[in-house]
């Protein structure tokens, strides 16, 4: 058992350690040095400040982005709609609001910081259209998914534009239809170019006969 005069060194010992610790400074006793961050907060900082590098670099890149609501979702039916949109050649990200707010800094998508409020998520592509298809289809049967707007670019949209935007067919399947019309016969080109100027005629002739 240490003596009265070795617990006492022991203490000293203690205290000058504890002094360094504090800059040279005397403490109270029981004093604990507690650093700026400890290491979960300093690598919890790191992850924050990658995704919002991360992100801000895919959105300066991108063509299209819609924000949605996901209250209420569940964790399968989230997987659900991020294949989907991966699917349509896009991505979904959740990311809390502030961060995303960060990540849309220098982006031609700062107009639309706006809409992250509440809990909210977002999905890109680079194809214009591919993420507001696949995003309104998976909305049509899961009302949880609520769309809120998104832009095209510096093209601000409110949740109809989005709507709407997504009924038009996007890159790929224009390129189908491009490759389907290059192979298809000449008569049929001739055709299919010449047809809207005969449906025009053809209106045209209609309005004379009847005057």
């Amino acid at each position: 058992m240490p003596s009265l005069v070795a617990r006492g060194q022991d203490r000293k010992r203690r205290r000058k350690a504890e002094q360094s610790a504090a800059g040279g400074k005397v403490q109270p006793a029981g004093y604990l040095q507690r650093g700026p961050r400890n290491w979960s907060e300093q690598v919890d900082r790191a992850a924050k400040s990658e995704l919002v590098t991360s992100l801000n670099a895919v959105l300066k890149d991108t063509g299209l982005v819609v924000v949605a609501h996901y209250a209420g979702m569940t964790v399968a039916q989230l997987t659900d709609y991020r294949k989907r949109v991966k699917d349509a050649g896009g991505k979904v990200k959740v990311a809390k609001n502030r961060l995303a707010k960060l990540a849309l800094k220098d982006t031609s998508y700062e107009a639309i910081a706006d809409l992250f409020k509440g809990q909210t998520c977002l999905a890109f592509s680079k194809d214009p259209i591919a993420a507001a298809k696949a995003s309104v289809t998976y909305a049509k049967g899961n009302e949880k998914l609520v769309i809120l707007g998104g832009a095209m670019g510096s093209t601000v949209l409110d949740a109809n534009a989005v709507k709407a935007l997504a009924e038009l067919p996007s890159l790929d399947e224009l390129r189908a239809k491009l490759i389907g019309l290059l192979n298809a016969p000449a008569t049929k080109i001739a055709r299919t170019v010449k047809e809207p100027g005969a449906k025009l005629a053809r209106v045209i002739q209609a309005k004379a006969s009847a005057a």
